[in-house]
């Protein structure tokens, strides 16, 4: 940009600034000096009240109502300056007669309560009308709670050199859930907002909030709930005499398994690892399904702890299965 161009474009700024600075003195004149009466459109929250309390909404109801007013211009401009720090402004609608269904027309309504639109009464304000929305659908169900289960949609990775360790648990694990029946009646469980931690290297504790965005009708008896997850780094270890099972005999036969241990190495969490004990761990020969006339020596199978993430060098590889019939 040369000089000249930027020339003109601090005249054009500078116009506008003047121009906006003669139009705002010019409204504060209107609406601050004057003392005309002025309409004004505005936003005010709808209130239903007297809900029974065996009632729930089945339908949200509109959270605020464009109203017509009419004032002094000053105080106007002061409500519109204000009006979000002030709550004494409310359109008021009872339910208190109403069983199922029923269709607030607005501007008959306050027509005929008019001690239902509430203006703050030190500001010198007449309410005219309802702009929008002309009326108001009121839909009710019974009120029911139920517990349900919490489901948390979380993705937890550990960092290279590290495992989790058992499951994702949740507290509480089940909530209890208010609202309409017919809404109520159909759910089975509430989830949580999703989200995702990577490179993880220590346990993870954190607050997951439920989500609502699709169940805004609905109470719920704790907006939030604590997943934990054990996180261990990645180590192995040698378990020693573990015991050989035969399963699926026959009665008639007697079987001798040799050795009637093993060993192996086991790769898991460091701390999990640690606590594994023999027992735990399932050596297992299938007589129904691998036994041969003739065939000695036959290769286990090894099942371990679901949060183990593997097993390798097993000693000794294949065990000998000796089959004699009972004696009489």
């Amino acid at each position: 940009m040369n000089k000249i161009q930027l020339q003109k474009y601090l005249n054009w700024h500078s116009l506008g600034m003047r121009i906006g600075a003669a139009g705002l003195a010019l409204l504060l004149w209107v609406f601050v000096v004057s003392e005309n009466e002025y309409t004004m459109v505005m936003d005010i929250p709808i209130e239903a009240r007297n809900l029974s309390a065996q009632k729930a909404h089945k339908k949200e109801v509109p959270e605020y109502a464009q109203v017509r007013l009419r004032g002094p211009g000053r105080v106007l401009f002061k409500t519109l300056l204000l009006k979000r720090f002030l709550s004494d402004f409310k359109l008021v609608i009872d339910l208190d007669r109403i069983s199922e269904e029923y269709d607030f027309y607005l501007n008959e309504y306050y027509e005929r309560y008019p001690q239902k639109v509430v203006l703050p009464p030190t500001y010198d304000l007449e309410y005219i009308e309802v702009v929008y929305p002309d009326s108001i659908h009121i839909s009710l169900d019974e009120y029911m709670v139920k517990t349900v289960p919490v489901i948390a949609p979380v993705i937890i990775d550990a960092a290279p050199g590290y495992t989790l360790v058992g499951k994702q648990n949740i507290y509480p694990e089940k909530i209890e859930v208010a609202g309409p029946k017919e809404v109520i009646e159909k759910m089975n469980f509430v989830i949580t907002k999703k989200d995702t931690f990577t490179n993880q290297e220590f346990d993870l504790n954190i607050s997951l909030a439920i989500d609502k965005k699709t169940r805004s009708l609905l109470e719920y008896s704790q907006n939030s709930i604590v997943l934990k997850q054990n996180i261990q780094p990645i180590s192995e270890r040698i378990i020693s005499e573990i015991p050989v099972k035969v399963v699926n005999t026959l009665p008639s036969l007697r079987l001798f398994v040799n050795p009637t241990t093993v060993s192996l190495t086991i790769i898991g969490g460091v701390d999990r690892i640690a606590s594994v004990k023999p027992e735990d761990i399932m050596v297992t020969l299938d007589f129904a399904k691998e036994w041969v006339s003739g065939k000695s020596y036959y290769e286990p199978s090894v099942r371990t702890p679901e949060d183990i993430l593997e097993w390798r060098d097993l000693s000794p590889r294949n065990l000998e299965l000796v089959v004699t019939k009972e004696s009489n």
